[in-house]
């Protein structure tokens, strides 16, 4: 490692990084942003009827497994690489949270791979519903640890 990327801090550090920059922050703008996408696509076929709609659903669900996968194992990285990380309630209720999160959203995935259209309405739309509403709570407990408790925010140590 070279001199200036071993930095001393006195916060929690990110274990999954690249040049000094933790990972799971620069992923998990992907799944959320799919996730919240797939509410508004299942919105618009309710509105509609076209199944545009639902097909860009599933393929936005699809995307957003991938990338929750990545993100869920950059997040697992630091989770389990600085115990101060797993000593925080919220860290374990943002870690609970996305799993129920990537839960929720595989069965849905399946559910609308299987039945298609007929999958969307109401249940599936619901259960987008519940998702975002969840990533609302998992995101306020994620920036927590950054805002509150400093996890991954450099503070260079003379």
């Amino acid at each position: 490692m070279r001199a200036e990327n071993q930095i001393q801090t006195g916060n929690p550090q990110s274990t999954a990084q690249i040049a000094g920059h933790p990972l799971h922050p620069m992923l998990i703008p992907f799944p959320v942003a799919f996730l919240v996408a797939t509410l508004v696509c299942d919105l618009l076929f309710w509105n509609t009827g076209n199944s545009a709609w639902s097909t860009a659903s599933l393929y936005l669900l699809g995307a957003a497994l991938i990338m929750a996968a990545l993100a869920a194992v950059a997040g697992l990285t630091d989770f389990l690489g600085d115990p101060r990380i797993r000593s925080l309630s919220a860290a374990w209720h943002h870690m609970m949270g996305n799993v129920v999160v990537v839960l929720l959203s595989l069965w849905n995935w399946y559910r609308r791979y299987e039945a298609g259209d007929a999958a969307v309405l109401p249940m599936g739309l619901l259960i987008s519903l519940v998702v975002v509403l969840l990533l609302l709570y998992t995101g306020w407990r994620g920036w927590e640890m950054v805002y509150r408790h400093r996890v991954a925010v450099l503070d260079r140590v003379p």
